[in-house]
């Protein structure tokens, strides 16, 4: 009776785990080794803080939930001990935090990921997260719409001075 318990936990951890893949909009994968309780603990509250979910994971597991989500090319890169940074949201955020602590703290290692339903290799997620956030990217967006309507704005302004400045000589 112990053994169907444990069956259907696990059971319920692989649905829970694809549900997780099939739903992000990135997923990050990441070998933790060498980190000490502080860095996991401050790597876990920047994570937090933007909306995703960080978390040690079982390769069998995964294995099976990659099955499941049709991302079975994930496998490769599930050897030694593995986290996982889901986020349902920002494309970007686990890249660029995962990637920026990497950078500071040479234990993280990044191993892969999901971007938008396709498995990616680590030069692939260290490319995400160099883009600009959501917001910078909205800013570039907003001054690239505004620069004609402001060059028009100065056109009319400069044939009216011009005119104005005819109508006085």
């Amino acid at each position: 009776m112990a053994n169907a318990k444990i069956i259907q936990q696990k059971e319920a951890a692989v649905a829970e785990i694809s549900s997780k893949l099939s739903q992000s909009s990135t997923t990050v994968v990441a070998d933790y080794r060498g980190l000490n309780v502080a860095q996991v603990t401050e790597l876990r509250k920047q994570l937090r803080e933007a909306g995703v979910e960080f978390q040690v994971l079982k390769n069998s597991l995964v294995r099976r939930a990659t099955e499941g989500a049709g991302l079975s090319d994930l496998n490769e890169v599930l050897t030694g001990p593995t986290a996982i940074a889901f986020s349902g949201e920002d494309a970007i955020a686990p890249a660029k935090i995962l990637n920026d602590f990497a950078k500071k703290n040479e234990a993280l290692k990044l191993k892969g990921g999901v971007v938008e339903g396709k498995v990616v290799d680590v030069s692939q997620i260290k490319a995400l997260a160099e883009l600009p956030s959501r917001e910078g990217l909205l800013s570039m967006l907003l001054s690239v719409l505004q620069a004609p309507m402001r060059n028009f704005a100065l056109a009319v302004k400069a044939v009216g001075e011009k005119q104005e400045a005819e109508a006085q000589a």
